[in-house]
Protein backbone atom coordinates (compact mmCIF):
# COMPACT_ATOMS: atom_id res chain seq x y z
CA UNK A 1 0.00 0.00 0.00
CA UNK A 2 1.47 3.54 -0.65
CA UNK A 3 2.30 5.94 1.56
CA UNK A 4 0.78 9.45 1.20
CA UNK A 5 2.67 12.51 1.66
CA UNK A 6 1.41 15.76 2.87
CA UNK A 7 3.30 18.82 1.40
CA UNK A 8 2.64 22.58 2.84
CA UNK A 9 4.76 25.38 1.31
CA UNK A 10 4.49 28.58 4.23
CA UNK A 11 5.01 31.90 4.25
CA UNK A 12 4.69 32.95 7.77
CA UNK A 13 3.20 36.14 8.77
CA UNK A 14 3.05 35.91 12.68
CA UNK A 15 5.75 33.88 13.77
CA UNK A 16 3.87 33.68 17.93
CA UNK A 17 1.05 32.44 16.43
CA UNK A 18 2.31 29.75 14.26
CA UNK A 19 4.57 28.72 17.44
CA UNK A 20 1.25 27.84 18.90
CA UNK A 21 -0.10 26.30 15.96
CA UNK A 22 3.14 23.77 15.65
CA UNK A 23 2.77 22.84 19.53
CA UNK A 24 -0.72 21.78 18.51
CA UNK A 25 -0.28 20.38 15.05
CA UNK A 26 2.94 17.54 16.07
CA UNK A 27 1.19 15.48 18.85
CA UNK A 28 -2.36 15.69 16.47
CA UNK A 29 -0.49 14.61 13.33
CA UNK A 30 1.41 11.59 15.46
CA UNK A 31 -2.20 10.92 16.24
CA UNK A 32 -3.07 9.81 12.93
CA UNK A 33 -0.07 7.98 12.36
CA UNK A 34 1.76 10.78 10.49
CA UNK A 35 5.64 11.92 10.87
CA UNK A 36 7.36 14.96 9.87
CA UNK A 37 9.60 14.21 7.48
CA UNK A 38 11.06 18.12 7.03
CA UNK A 39 9.91 21.23 8.43
CA UNK A 40 11.10 24.71 7.46
CA UNK A 41 15.00 23.03 6.53
CA UNK A 42 17.40 24.79 3.78
CA UNK A 43 15.40 24.70 0.29
CA UNK A 44 17.99 24.80 -3.05
CA UNK A 45 15.25 25.70 -5.82
CA UNK A 46 16.89 24.54 -8.87
CA UNK A 47 13.66 25.12 -11.28
CA UNK A 48 10.61 27.35 -10.55
CA UNK A 49 8.76 28.25 -13.40
CA UNK A 50 5.58 26.88 -12.17
CA UNK A 51 5.77 27.24 -8.25
CA UNK A 52 8.67 29.09 -5.74
CA UNK A 53 8.45 27.49 -2.80
CA UNK A 54 8.89 29.53 0.88
CA UNK A 55 9.27 27.45 3.62
CA UNK A 56 8.44 23.69 2.95
CA UNK A 57 6.67 21.28 5.46
CA UNK A 58 6.85 17.20 4.55
CA UNK A 59 4.33 15.00 6.44
CA UNK A 60 3.94 11.15 5.92
CA UNK A 61 1.26 9.09 6.05
CA UNK A 62 0.25 5.40 5.75
CA UNK A 63 -2.34 6.11 3.81
CA UNK A 64 -4.01 8.68 1.82
CA UNK A 65 -7.12 7.76 3.54
CA UNK A 66 -5.72 8.28 7.07
CA UNK A 67 -3.84 11.82 5.75
CA UNK A 68 -7.41 12.79 4.41
CA UNK A 69 -8.86 11.86 7.72
CA UNK A 70 -6.34 13.78 9.78
CA UNK A 71 -7.22 16.74 7.66
CA UNK A 72 -10.48 16.89 7.94
CA UNK A 73 -10.69 15.65 11.34
CA UNK A 74 -12.61 17.84 14.08
CA UNK A 75 -9.44 18.20 15.76
CA UNK A 76 -7.35 19.23 13.00
CA UNK A 77 -10.20 21.44 11.74
CA UNK A 78 -10.11 23.47 14.90
CA UNK A 79 -6.49 24.50 15.16
CA UNK A 80 -6.53 25.03 11.33
CA UNK A 81 -7.83 28.82 11.67
CA UNK A 82 -4.48 29.09 13.95
CA UNK A 83 -2.61 28.41 11.07
CA UNK A 84 -4.69 30.39 8.59
CA UNK A 85 -4.37 33.47 10.61
CA UNK A 86 -0.99 33.61 11.06
CA UNK A 87 0.60 32.12 7.44
CA UNK A 88 -0.47 31.87 3.83
CA UNK A 89 0.18 28.33 2.50
CA UNK A 90 -0.36 26.06 0.09
CA UNK A 91 -1.62 22.49 1.07
CA UNK A 92 -1.03 19.52 -1.55
CA UNK A 93 -1.57 15.42 -0.36
CA UNK A 94 0.10 13.30 -2.49
CA UNK A 95 0.26 9.41 -2.77
CA UNK A 96 3.57 7.67 -3.26
CA UNK A 97 5.92 5.18 -2.13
Amino acid sequence: MPFAYIIVDTLITNDEEMEKYKLLAKPLVESFGGEYLARGGQLVVKESQLWSPTRLVLLRFPSMAQAQTFYDSPAYQQILPISQSCTQRTLVMLEGL
